[in-house]
């Protein structure tokens, strides 16, 4: 499967079906030397003001063991993670 194809599919968690907008929309992070993908960062949104500050929030992140489907229009996953628990380092 393309990275194209995957892009165009829509995030859902499943324990509580909320739905997190597309991957498109989030940011893949990936090993530099392994090009193995880690996971996905999603970005917030922040409805009528976009400038507002995005450090305050902390980063959701959904690491590729957490994906349960990759469905022909959805992609499920069990539960997000704060980027900032996840060590990337170690996999970097």
């Amino acid at each position: 499967m393309l990275l194209s194809e995957l892009a165009q599919k829509e995030l859902i968690q499943v324990e509580e079906g909320i739905r997190y907008g597309f991957l498109a929309e989030t940011d893949m992070i990936f090993n530099k030397k392994t090009g193995e993908i880690l996971g996905f960062e999603i970005r917030k949104k922040f409805g009528r003001n976009p400038f507002k500050n995005r450090d305050q929030q902390p980063a959701e992140f959904i690491p590729w063991s957490e994906i349960v489907l990759i469905g022909e229009n959805r992609i499920l996953f069990g539960k997000t993670h704060h980027l900032g628990d996840f060590d990337i380092e170690d996999y970097a």
